[in-house]
């Protein structure tokens, strides 16, 4: 059987308002069989909010023209509905934390104004030029590819190490979503120090793994290392902005999670476990 899908957003996240909805995404999963999903709306910010920690390092936010507000409200009452419409599935609250180690005064906030049950923990914008830049093709194109999956790797284990407000850490190398043709192809071994440091710091702090099926899918390799560091815990997110995407791949991505040691756990709705 297939397992939650702990990553989805809807049209409460601010990529995603005009591509899906709670209903829609609920009613794939119901077609799919899954045990249930938990809706993880994208929480990020445009400056930094009153005692956030990243305000004090000296820089400033990068351009975010798209980035709105969570509206907790709207989606709170959204979800109520969906719980009502399909008794069949466990549908969990959450939110995916955006730098939450930089946002941190906003992000607690946002915690403190709802009732989540999963919150992850992204990385999706690392200092450049003075400023907090996205990770995207364009910021590719200017600075060397492994320099800059390095660089995005070191934050990550500060982003883990100094933040305890997110259970799950999100696409580790959410950065390699955009690595360029022209730097050859992504070779995990080459970052393998990198994912390890990190991993054994999530590791040590007793917190789950996401094997993300948006991107580009973890080695059997790679999820071993995570069980060779101490992981406990694996969760699985399609990372879904449209409800077709709910459970992607998910057949595969539990293959390789199998392959690597790690087993269901206590009942469907538990994560993976070693």
């Amino acid at each position: 059987m297939l397992p939650t899908d702990n990553h989805v957003h809807t049209r409460w996240s601010w990529d995603t308002a005009g591509s899906s909805s709670m209903e829609l995404a609920c009613a794939r999963a119901v077609e799919l069989g899954l045990p249930g999903l938990a809706f993880t709306e994208h929480v990020d910010f445009t400056a930094w909010h009153g005692d956030d920690a990243g305000s004090y390092r000296g820089h400033a936010v990068g351009p975010r023209p798209h980035v709105r507000p969570f509206d907790v409200a709207g989606y709170s009452a959204d979800l109520a509905r969906c719980r009502e419409m399909f008794p069949q599935l466990r549908i969990l609250s959450g939110i995916e934390a955006g730098e939450p180690h930089l946002f941190s005064s906003a992000v607690a906030t946002v915690l403190g104004a709802g009732d989540f049950d999963r919150v992850l923990g992204s990385l999706h914008a690392i200092e450049n030029d003075g400023e907090l830049q996205f990770v995207d093709a364009d910021l590719f194109s200017r600075l060397d590819a492994r320099d800059l999956m390095r660089r995005y790797f070191d934050e990550l284990l500060v982003l883990v190490e100094s933040s305890s407000v997110f259970g799950v850490l999100a696409h580790c190398d959410y950065a390699r979503r955009y690595w360029p043709a022209t730097a050859g192809d992504y070779r995990e071994d080459v970052f393998e120090e990198n994912y390890r440091s990190v991993f054994r710091a999530l590791a040590a702090s007793g917190r789950a793994l996401e094997i993300n099926t948006r991107s580009p899918l973890a080695s059997v390799e790679l999820v071993r290392w995570w069980w060779q560091t101490g992981g406990e815990a694996v969760s699985f997110g399609s990372d879904a902005h449209d409800p077709y995407s709910v459970g992607n791949r998910f057949a595969v991505a539990v293959d390789i999670v199998e392959a690597a040691g790690f087993r269901p756990g206590r009942d469907r709705f538990d994560f993976w476990r070693r």
